[in-house]
């Protein structure tokens, strides 16, 4: 089973239901899933914003995100260090860098939608 490194991007488009869901679903079938515990606050953060825009699909974004913490997905701490001078080098973001960083030391691919994060993620690759 590949280990593959889940950012919140497509986790969100997992559990809140997105057009890409089906593409994620499709990633990460027959793999061990990682993320940092960073995770859980990024996909609050976006079942908030979901909450505040689409009041009317309470219910099912509170479901959403409920079925969201239930993925076997394994939380790692990350080196703080190592993630300011990834984010320096890469001029991504340290919440970008995070991903990026836990898939290069598991050796593992990074599942993301997030377009420059994959680009940067590709370069590193070669």
């Amino acid at each position: 089973m590949p280990d593959k490194v889940i950012d919140a991007s497509a986790m969100a488009a997992l559990v809140f239901g997105e057009p890409e869901a089906e593409e994620i679903a499709d990633r990460i079938r027959g793999a061990s899933l990682h993320a940092p515990v960073l995770i859980d606050f990024e996909v609050a953060s976006v079942c908030l914003k979901k909450l505040r825009q689409y009041s009317k699909q309470r219910a099912a974004l509170l479901a959403g995100h409920a079925l969201g913490r239930q993925m076997a997905v394994r939380k790692h701490s990350v080196d703080t260090q190592e993630i300011v001078l990834m984010a320096e080098k890469t001029k991504l973001t340290v919440y970008d860098a995070t991903y990026l960083w836990l898939a290069g030391s598991l050796g593992a691919e990074l599942v993301t939608l997030d377009k420059q994060l994959a680009r940067v993620a590709e370069s590193l690759m070669r």
